[in-house]
């Protein structure tokens, strides 16, 4: 059962779910676009919710900054790094060592983007990272990386484009494509927990 909690982050209240099932490891999910609807309830950022807690992970989704009831405004994905940062904090406060993160969409720019910063991470996951829709040119080498995965019809997601920048990110991560899918995996949910669970020790 996911309790709801709330966090601070640069004096902004942020509210977020979160249950937990292990008291080592724990996996921070971020959710889509603040502007385009996105939020903590998506079904993808559910589904990986579900993917993780199924595999004994304690689980932390959240919105950020001026989504739902978290207070502050949308920040061009500069404050939501920090609201990132802060959830770190919080599983910290918990006493987790070893926190993954898994970033779906807009979400994966954020986390991407303070992953290449710091160590904050164990490991990083990137479900559908938009690098035909957001400039990912700033975000260095991510060592944590593991794992991304795509849809092969994904709008925001070109294939090229993604595997050039997965190849400065981290050659070493898998890259794991979906045919028949698009940006938000509809009817393609199952296979993408799937992937996801596969690479969840």
């Amino acid at each position: 059962m996911e309790d709801l909690i709330t966090f601070e982050a640069d004096g902004i209240t942020i509210e977020g779910l979160f249950v937990q099932n292990s008291d080592s490891k724990a996996v921070i999910i971020t959710h889509p676009h603040s502007l385009y609807g996105g939020d903590m309830h998506n079904s993808v950022v559910y589904l990986i919710h579900k993917a993780y807690s199924e595999k004994g992970f304690s689980t932390l989704r959240f919105n950020f900054r001026g989504v739902g009831n978290s207070s502050g405004t949308f920040d061009d994905g500069i404050g939501e790094q920090n609201d990132l940062k802060a959830a770190c904090d919080f599983l910290s406060a918990k006493g987790f060592q070893a926190i993954d993160l898994a970033g779906y969409s807009f979400g994966s720019w954020v986390g991407a983007s303070l992953a290449c910063q710091n160590d904050l991470f164990n490991r990083v996951v990137l479900v559908s990272p938009p690098v035909s829709f957001m400039d990912f040119s700033s975000i260095s080498q991510i060592p944590s990386l593991t794992l991304t995965v795509v849809g092969d019809q994904d709008d925001f997601a070109d294939l090229g484009q993604l595997k050039e920048r997965m190849a400065l990110l981290n050659a070493e991560a898998h890259l794991k494509i979906l045919p028949n899918t698009d940006h938000f995996y509809s009817g393609n949910l199952e296979e993408l927990k799937t992937i996801l669970q596969a690479g969840i020790e």
